[in-house]
């Protein structure tokens, strides 16, 4: 009797093998979590499935077998990377390489808001930004030599809108704006150059300014006579300023509604000083929200203030946001601010994987502003996964990997 040869298994072994190759079209997909994506108008559960480096689906129910890797986000949110619209990553004295902090934060994106200057973009771009995984963007100094101290911030004569304008132009895919900062000296000279180089490369400019008596400025003219529609006013909830809430009746000031009618762009920009509850709660009472949600992430905020992008939703959540408002103000709307959209801020079919999953913890959280004084909230939200660019970098639950059993250990050998 013949016996048949195990050889004639081999091309339908083969066929189904590549048969289920072929119909698992996708590399991950992130089962059962609630999305929140505001570009979409999507707020429920939802799978997201990512092939290369690109969003592929968003659907209620996407099959298992469709998939090389199937991750449970069931009880997670899953949102659009976050974007970070004022951090600092180069120049600053309290620069923070970015990997080491945003990534764990859920953060894919984060705009470095004023540390180079136009002498300097060279050098960052070359430490900083080509040796990120996170994706870096810039809002450039008006100061020749970037946010290095009064000796640059305070130089007008190294303030070159032209200059400024041409390595804006030279280098759109990673320059976004310009940021005019601690300018110490009386008058209007930094702002009003930081104006006209962003008139001449058709960006927005973000205003992180001194107003004390001494000055010869105020809130008033920088808001409705000097800044333009779409230009960011940031640390809008410090005190040191007197620009958005009255010390004497706790009223959002006039001047500061004017200038949201007329454009004006108010950015969080929490950092270790600019946050305030005596502004910030009776600021939000009213209303009077930031259109974007920012860190002002440095060395000394990320200690006591805890200032990375969860914490600053959480607060604003504490405040009374919702969540899904903050999340449009962290993925969506700084995403249109910087004219990146909808190339990121979105988790659109064929737009970049930038992906955060993110657990909202019920409990007693302190939460502490620029002054130490703290206020307790019961949610806490915090970032569990983050996927960048269609590639897992961080999973805090381990949910994209097995369980380890006893019958993989070691055997002990005496």
């Amino acid at each position: 009797m013949l016996k048949r040869s195990p050889c004639r298994l081999v091309g339908p072994i083969l066929l189904i093998t590549a048969l289920s190759a072929f119909a698992q079209r996708y590399d991950i997909v992130l089962k059962g979590g609630h999305v929140i994506d505001p570009a979409n108008k999507i707020n429920g559960i939802r799978d997201v499935a990512v092939t290369g480096t690109t969003i592929a689906r968003v659907a209620e129910n996407i099959p298992d077998s469709e998939a090389k890797k199937v991750i449970d986000v069931k009880g997670r949110y899953v949102t659009p990377g976050l974007i970070d619209l004022h951090a600092h990553v180069y120049g600053y004295s309290g620069s923070i390489f970015p990997d080491d902090t945003s990534l764990l934060a859920g953060t894919t994106t984060i705009v470095d808001a004023g540390g180079c200057g136009y002498r300097t973009y060279t050098d960052f771009k070359r430490k900083i930004i080509d040796k990120s995984q996170t994706r870096v963007l810039a809002l450039i100094n008006i100061a020749g030599n970037g946010m290095i101290g009064a000796k640059s911030e305070d130089n007008v004569a190294d303030m070159l809108p032209d200059k400024t304008a041409e390595v804006i132009k030279a280098n759109r895919d990673v320059i976004v704006g310009i940021k005019c900062a601690h300018f110490g000296k009386p008058g209007w000279d930094a702002i009003k150059r930081a104006i006209e180089a962003g008139r001449l490369a058709e960006v927005p400019v973000m205003i992180d300014d001194k107003i004390f008596t001494n000055s010869g400025r105020t809130s008033r003219e920088k808001l409705l006579d000097i800044m333009r529609p779409g230009d960011m006013h940031t640390h809008m909830y410090n005190d040191r300023q007197v620009e958005v809430v009255s010390r004497f009746n706790g009223r959002v000031l006039e001047f500061a509604q004017q200038a949201r009618v007329r454009g004006v762009l108010f950015d969080l920009g929490h950092g270790a000083g600019s946050f305030l509850w005596t502004v910030a709660q009776p600021a939000a009472r009213q209303g009077f929200w930031p259109d974007t949600i920012s860190t002002d992430l440095h060395s000394a905020s990320i200690m006591i203030q805890e200032s990375d992008m969860p914490n600053c939703i959480s607060k604003m959540m504490l405040l009374g946001m919702p969540l899904d408002d903050a999340i449009a103000r962290s993925t969506m709307r700084p995403a249109q601010v910087i004219k990146k959209f909808p190339e990121i801020g979105t988790l659109s079919e064929g737009k970049v994987a930038d992906i955060a999953v993110l657990n909202l913890r019920d409990g007693v959280f302190a939460y502490k502003d620029s002054w130490n004084v703290k206020r307790l909230g019961a949610k806490k939200l915090e970032a569990v996964m983050t996927i960048r660019n269609g590639r897992l970098v961080y999973d805090a639950e381990g949910r994209a990997f097995p369980e380890w059993t006893t019958a993989g250990q070691y055997e002990v050998i005496r």
